[in-house]
């Protein structure tokens, strides 16, 4: 969820038009090419965006984010951003077990109390409930004045109730051909740690239920018996390679590739498996287990087309991963100019994805345990489809506004487990919907 430059569709006329579509490009995919652009657009001056979004899921999750970003251009091609982002979620998180013919209960993953399920429904906690802060600071400007480089050096820090993590990044970047070409290439690390309430639990240990102890002491005896530790870290590095071409006044083209890497606790500590038997009754609940290694490649490409009154661009992204995760990402917006400085964007986004190698709905009673297993439905097949409108005015000479409102419809797709009978009338794999509207200032 990132604030988009207050340039990139002012429809201010002092601009060329190769200007426009560089900086459109710049301001949606975070590249530092074309520095002249910015040349033509900033001065010495701060420049300030405000930004709201509400999220809301059909009786799950619902968020707000709140994000300050201050720019500022020192001695022409030096700039220094400073993005601040806060943010609470709310709600009720789904736990990956299945929905059953009979209440469920499970203890919450503090081990303080515990929550039932009705019939027929998606176990979700309901007492999911998050905020997140994070700073990032970045500095970009040429090597020398006369320099067709730009470097770009950033860090951010990011903390959450049981969440921290710090990262640094850095870029450089290259014009060439009279600056309607840049290739770029960057890289980013990140340590992160984990420290739940109610520690991290053993992943396959089955989940301690106090209906199941005559006591408090023993069932809080059989939860500390399912803990590992406090935390638990995990280290990422990132690399992108990219290039930016302006092939002629009207039409801009981008290709990225990146590869990422992370290692260390790649679990989900609120994440269960349910085990059931041939009746598809549920006999028990185990932690997951991912594996703690995970490698994806990406590739990008984007098309931006400036027609007589509109600007269109196309973008497709394809990704794939050693969890056998592939995605593949459709993404189309229609930047239409209104009068006095307006616009009006539609966006339609398409996306699909296949599920890990480890991904399984439930497991059945007497089945070996496997080294690895999920039932999240997040690395499950699925597709999704995002509708949105969005539309900016200008307020005066100095400050913009822009609304945007977007339909989010995500649908799991079955793996292709044996339906266990008792299992037939029940929905294992729920759609989701949710609801994004966001406010953007610019000042």
């Amino acid at each position: 969820m990132q604030l988009i430059s207050k340039n990139c569709f002012s429809g201010n006329k002092s601009l060329s038009l190769k200007s426009k579509l560089a900086i459109a490009a710049t301001s949606l995919l975070g590249s530092t090419a074309t520095q002249t652009i910015a040349n033509e657009t900033s001065d010495d001056d701060w420049n300030f965006s405000a930004s709201v979004l509400a999220y809301s899921e059909t009786d799950r999750v619902s968020a707000v984010e709140v994000i300050a970003n201050a720019e500022i251009t020192i001695d022409d091609t030096g700039k220094l951003n400073i993005k601040f982002v806060l943010d609470s979620l709310t709600g009720a998180s789904a736990n990956g077990a299945i929905a059953q013919e009979s209440v469920q209960t499970f203890s919450r993953p503090s081990g303080n109390g515990q929550y039932d399920i009705a019939v027929g429904n998606t176990p979700l906690d309901d007492t999911f409930k998050d905020t997140r802060a994070q700073l990032n600071i970045s500095w970009s400007d040429l090597i020398n004045p006369e320099s067709d480089y730009t470097y770009t050096l950033g860090t951010n820090l990011s903390r959450e109730f049981d969440f921290r993590s710090i990262g640094l990044s850095a870029e450089l970047a290259r014009d060439f051909n009279q600056k309607n070409t840049t290739i770029s290439g960057g890289f980013s690390v990140a340590a992160e740690e984990y420290n739940p309430k109610g520690a991290i639990p053993i992943s396959l240990t089955s989940m301690a239920i106090r209906g199941n102890f005559a006591t408090e002491d023993e069932f809080n005896t059989a939860f500390e018996a399912t803990r590992s530790s406090s935390s638990k870290t995990i280290s990422s590095g990132e690399f992108l390679l990219g290039w930016t071409q302006i092939v002629n006044r009207t039409t801009l083209m981008q290709f990225n590739y990146g590869y990422a890497d992370k290692s260390g606790y790649l679990t989900d500590p609120f994440k269960i498996v349910s085990i059931i038997n041939s009746q598809g009754i549920a006999q028990d609940y185990i932690y997951e287990s991912r594996p703690e290694t995970r490698a994806q490649h990406s590739v990008f490409g984007l098309v931006k087309k400036h027609l007589d009154e509109s600007v269109i661009d196309f973008s497709y992204r394809y990704t794939t991963d050693d969890w056998e995760i592939d995605s593949h990402t459709f993404d189309l917006h229609w930047h239409i100019f209104a009068d006095g400085g307006s616009f009006w964007e539609p966006h339609i986004r398409l996306y699909q994805q296949s599920a890990a190698d480890f991904y399984s709905t439930y497991l059945v009673q007497g089945e070996a345990l496997p080294q690895f297993i999920s039932a999240d439905y997040r690395i499950g097949e699925m597709t999704s489809i995002t509708l949105g409108l969005k539309y900016g005015f200008e307020l005066n000479e100095d400050q913009r506004a822009e609304v945007r409102l977007e339909y989010y419809r995500q649908t799991p797709k079955s793996i292709g487990n044996e339906r266990v009978a008792g299992l037939e009338n029940l929905d294992l794999y729920p759609e989701l919907d949710a609801i994004y509207l966001q406010v953007n200032y610019y000042f």
